[in-house]
């Protein structure tokens, strides 16, 4: 790091199972390598080569984000009767945490096993502007052909935490190219529209490109001609995900390497993002990640949530946990 700290790699897993690179830094995704549906080893999740490119790129690349994943509007809220006023770093609004979220800091490892590791950071009240120091882990545990990463966060006072993932998925392999001609399936009635990144509401899928009811291709769904596509240069909208509890929030599906991944969480909402870069991102072998190279799916609470009373709450206050889990469970 640029102030001397070292950044680790821990491994968790083994062949012919998933096996699960986890760096430090930002308890980030480094590379996982699960076995193809042709037979053949594969890492399919992109990242970065060195500590300077994940410090450079502006794509969370495989980052545990927090406190709060996706966009608070304005980079204030109101909380408890009181103005909360936040770092913004897009736009004005608050992304990702702020300009010093959670995927910039070094995690502290609390525990690791064969299958099995457990990071931990504190951040402090005041961090970023969020009030109360909330301390959040993350534990990244490999089960037979599945990978499950367990979120949870504690604090000493009212605030507002909202955690994801931000894997970006290519199932032929990181630096296979587009992810054009996977198969994308989620079950959900209804998406929200967004204006300039910030949800408008909650409206139905039908008939638009966030109709993915049915396995779609996702450059069909990236590349139509829909307002909201046409604003966001492809897919970077939250789904409302039928049901509650754990549950299946997506299937996605590659031809080329015939391999399969279904994402499984317990959250109300799946942002949907087609790595539409609007800047170099650099990549794990050395080159440059291209817009459309990889797909995030981040389960989470809906985006800007405390602006909308209505939908499920991300306030969370001492002697509460909040907990979020994903499964990728691979075939």
């Amino acid at each position: 790091m640029p102030d001397g700290h070292e950044v680790e790699v821990l491994v968790v897993g083994a062949a012919p199972g998933p096996v699960v690179e986890v760096l430090t830094l930002g308890a980030a995704l480094h590379t996982l390598t699960v076995t193809c549906g042709d037979g053949v080893r594969r890492n399919v999740a992109l990242g970065h080569r060195s500590v300077e490119d994940r410090l450079a790129s502006p794509a969370y690349v495989g980052a545990t984000v927090g406190r709060y994943a996706n966009r608070i509007a304005g980079a204030s809220f109101e909380l408890d009767g009181r103005e909360v006023r936040l770092a913004a770093n897009e736009d004005g609004n608050s992304l990702h945490g702020g300009p010093d979220g959670f995927d910039r800091r070094l995690w502290e490892v609390v525990s690791q096993t064969e299958d099995e590791v457990v990071l931990e950071l504190v951040s402090p009240d005041g961090d970023q502007g969020f009030p109360g120091t909330v301390t959040a882990r993350v534990a990244y545990q490999v089960d037979g052909d599945g990978v499950t990463i367990e979120l949870t966060a504690t604090t000493d006072a009212p605030t507002v935490v909202n955690l994801t993932h931000h894997a970006y998925l290519n199932l032929d392999g990181q630096d296979a190219g587009t992810v054009d001609d996977h198969v994308l399936e989620v079950p959900s009635d209804h998406y929200l529209p967004v204006l300039e990144g910030i949800p408008t509401g909650i409206a139905p899928v039908d008939g638009t490109p966030f109709d993915l009811r049915a396995p779609t291709r996702v450059g069909q769904a990236a590349r139509s001609g829909h307002e909201q596509v046409a604003a966001a240069c492809g897919l970077d909208h939250c789904l409302a995900v039928r049901g509650d509890g754990l549950r299946r929030h997506a299937t996605l599906s590659t031809p080329t390497t015939s391999t399969r991944v279904e994402l499984w969480s317990d959250q109300p909402g799946l942002q949907v993002f087609t790595a539409n870069f609007d800047a170099p991102v650099p990549s794990l072998a050395g080159g440059i990640y291209r817009m459309g190279d990889g797909l995030a799916l981040e389960p989470q609470l809906f985006p800007d949530t405390p602006h909308h009373p209505q939908w499920p709450s991300a306030v969370l206050r001492p002697g509460e946990t909040y907990r979020s889990r994903i499964e990728w469970r691979f075939a």
